[in-house]
């Protein structure tokens, strides 16, 4: 096993051509350790996972597995059994999780397509931490046979790369099928609570991104919108824990104490409580479609925050990003994050986020802002961590 720089790789084979695919270590590759950067799991599979196999069908060349938050249970990239993912632009600094070795493996230049997967959050605060591209697709999008699963009803695959267009092409060849091309986004909801409870800085970047977007742009509020965060835990523990009963009652040492606790609370809520997260789901879904599908788009800063150093992780880290993460997973809407700026020569990434199965809108949307900015072009560079260095590759 070998470790690039930047802690993104768990295992890596040689580079023989073709279009470098790196995949998120809970996506099975045959012959290619599947270990969920955990001391639980290890198999070697001899199929590769329906997303994999599409894309070497479509000329992709697999060269590693990425590192992840262990079994993809956490926000931060940093599994006791394989050490942190490391931020290209400051080292010191997180990924953010749990897809941390997707962003950084494409931040860093070591590939131009990274496989991610999103149950809350993971791969939308690796891309806003990373600088990169990624989308969540709308839940059931993209097949996900072979891979470890987190919540069934939340888990998602999706990519990472550096342009909203890259990621089209790989969602259209995950999933098997072309997105619709329909009209430009007309009418984009701007969620003004996000924008209010980010960093001040965060928020300023965002805001003048958004002016990038055009379109009529009205604020909006979010329905339920501190329930929400809530409702998704309830149903994400119960279904993290029914994976990993066996293993909580074999293997219990052997887990990280993140995830341990993560595991054992939703053994411990009561089945009543499932039951009630299932049918708040439906309640919020109904308030959501009446309220706000009238837009085309709802955007707001990916995360409020830009990545933290990893000997300073604030204590209450999920709870701050659970608001921005919770509502697109809970009602498996598509988000697609870009790059939009830098605040303290850190990148900051813009959410947008789409009504359900309406992915090519966003990806549109992304795609028309980067034709009109460059922040999806700028690569970090060698120098003293917290310096604005970049390169901006012109050939984009």
């Amino acid at each position: 096993m070998t470790l690039d720089p930047y802690n993104a790789f768990l295992h890596r084979v040689d580079d023989d051509g073709g279009w470098r695919v790196a995949v998120k270590d809970v996506i099975d590759v045959a012959g290619m350790p599947t270990t969920a950067a955990s001391k639980v799991l290890h198999r070697v599979p001899d199929r590769d996972a329906e997303c994999v196999a599409r894309l070497q069908a479509a000329g992709a060349t697999i060269v590693g597995k990425l590192n992840t938050h262990e079994f993809a249970f956490g926000a931060l990239t940093n599994s006791p059994h394989f050490g942190p993912a490391r931020n290209p632009w400051d080292p010191e600094r997180t990924t953010g999780g749990s897809s941390g070795g997707s962003g950084a493996a494409v931040a860093a230049g070591l590939v131009e397509l990274a496989l991610g997967t999103d149950t809350a959050g993971s791969i939308r605060i690796p891309a806003a931490f990373c600088g990169v591209t990624g989308h969540r697709p709308t839940s059931g999008f993209v097949p996900v046979g072979g891979v470890v699963p987190v919540a069934w009803t939340l888990d998602t695959v999706g990519p990472l790369a550096h342009t909203a267009a890259e990621c089209r092409r790989a969602l259209e060849i995950m999933a098997g099928r072309p997105l619709e091309s329909g009209e430009a986004p007309r009418r984009i909801g701007v969620v003004t609570r996000l924008f209010e409870e980010a960093n001040p800085a965060v928020a300023a970047a965002c805001e003048e991104a958004v002016g990038a977007l055009g379109g009529s742009q009205v604020p909006v509020e979010l329905p339920l919108h501190e329930e929400i965060a809530t409702i998704t835990q309830l149903v994400m523990l119960p279904e993290a824990a029914a994976v990993h009963l066996g293993w909580l009652r074999t293997r219990l040492a052997d887990y990280g104490p993140d995830v341990r606790a993560r595991a054992l609370a939703g053994l411990l809520l009561p089945s009543t409580a499932y039951v009630t997260g299932l049918r708040a789901r439906n309640w919020v879904r109904s308030l959501w479609e009446r309220e706000l599908d009238e837009f085309d788009v709802l955007v707001a800063p990916a995360m409020p925050i830009v990545a933290p150093r990893l000997d300073a992780i604030p204590p209450d880290f999920r709870l701050l990003l659970m608001p921005y993460n919770s509502p697109a997973s809970l009602l498996g809407r598509p988000v697609t994050v870009v790059p939009c700026g830098f605040v303290d020569g850190l990148p900051v990434g813009l959410a947008l986020m789409g009504r359900f199965g309406e992915d090519d809108l966003i990806l549109r949307a992304a795609d028309e802002f980067q034709q009109a900015t460059d922040w999806h072009a700028r690569k970090p560079v060698d120098g003293a961590p917290g310096e604005v260095l970049y390169t901006t590759d012109t050939t984009e």
